[in-house]
This record gives structure tokens, C-alpha cells and sequence, in this order.
């Protein structure tokens, strides 16, 4: 039984990879990646968004704070099993692509309500800084389509797969009672 294959999910899986291998290297890279550095073209637009969110700024890079190389590895596991995921729903078919695509999209939201998290008990430790404008544009809404994305992907990929299970359970009970022909 081949997956059901959403294109919104297939699409978003794919739009989304280049962006996240991209913010991975941003970070990994630091301080190569940074204004001043000499990889830095290749992020000009960070050049804004590291005074928006400190954490990926200098601040955090001299604090030798680990959590932004740490979510930026977990980003790449994520991208490697969304990819995965289209591979295996929409080329070979395989009848448990929803888990592959399920359990990404869970990490995605998990690692990002984290991080929204991290913020709130730390006092907005690294976006605190900001005006309201400049936290909704720059912070606010780029980050919470990573969760409302992955919250419906979850929501479509767990109804599906719960649905596979009531089926095989069904058919397992027959068979138990003796009732398949």
C-alpha cells in the first residue's frame, strides 16, 4: 500500500531545505559566517538578524554558548529525514514514509517550541533587546512558521498513520477470531 503523498508537506519539506542548510552553516561556521568574517558574504542578511537574536550573534559565540551549533546539528538531522521523507512517499513509495515525515516534523516542532521556551525563562535573555516591530518582522513570525507548519504536518502525518494502525488492527483481529477468508 503505497503512503498518501500531501504536495503542501512534500513542498514544504523540499522550500525548506535549502533555508535550513543554509541557517546551519550560518551557525557551525560562526565566526567565519559573521560580519568581519571572511565567509560572511555568502550571509549578508545575518549581518541583521545576529543583533535580532543574540544567540546568533557574537554575544553567544564568546559565551561559547553551545545551543546554536547544538539546534543547527539537529536542523540538518531534521532536513536529512524530511528529504527522506519525500524520497520515500513520492519515488519508492514506501508504505512508511508518514513515520519518516511524523517523526521529522516532530523534531521540528519540539526544537522550536524549545527555543521559544528558552527565551521565556530566560527573561527574552536574546531577543529581549528588541522593539516590537522589529521582534515580529525579524523573530516572531519567520520563527512561528516553524511551528505552525510543522504543528498541521504533524496533525495530517499522525491522522494517517493512526488510521494505518486501526486497519491493521482490525485485520489482526479478525484473523485472531478466524474470520478471514
Amino acid at each position: 500500500m503505497a503512503p498518501n503523498t500531501y504536495s503542501w508537506i512534500s513542498a514544504w519539506f523540499l522550500l525548506t531545505t535549502p533555508v535550513i542548510i543554509w541557517d546551519a552553516f550560518y551557525c557551525l561556521l560562526r565566526p567565519r559566517s559573521m560580519v568581519g568574517g571572511d565567509l560572511h558574504w555568502i550571509w549578508e542578511p545575518y549581518s541583521i538578524y545576529q543583533e535580532v537574536d543574540y544567540v546568533y550573534g557574537v554575544k553567544a559565540l564568546q559565551e561559547n554558548n553551545g545551543f546554536t551549533s547544538a539546534q543547527s546539528l539537529l536542523n540538518l538531522i531534521e532536513t536529512a529525514l524530511n528529504v527522506l521523507y519525500v524520497y520515500l512517499a513520492h519515488v519508492s513509495k514506501y508504505p512508511g514514509a508518514s513515520i519518516v515525515g511524523f517523526a521529522s516534523a516532530v523534531m521540528t516542532l519540539s526544537k522550536t517550541v524549545l527555543y521559544w521556551a528558552q527565551e521565556y525563562y530566560c527573561s527574552f535573555c536574546s531577543i529581549g533587546h528588541n522593539d516590537l516591530k522589529t521582534l515580529v518582522v525579524y523573530w516572531i513570525i519567520p520563527n512561528g512558521l516553524w511551528i505552525v507548519l510543522p504543528t498541521l504536518i504533524v496533525l495530517k502525518l499522525g491522522k494517517d498513520i493512526a488510521a494505518s494502525i486501526n486497519v491493521a488492527a482490525q485485520v489482526s483481529a479478525k484473523k485472531a477470531s478466524g474470520k478471514m477468508q
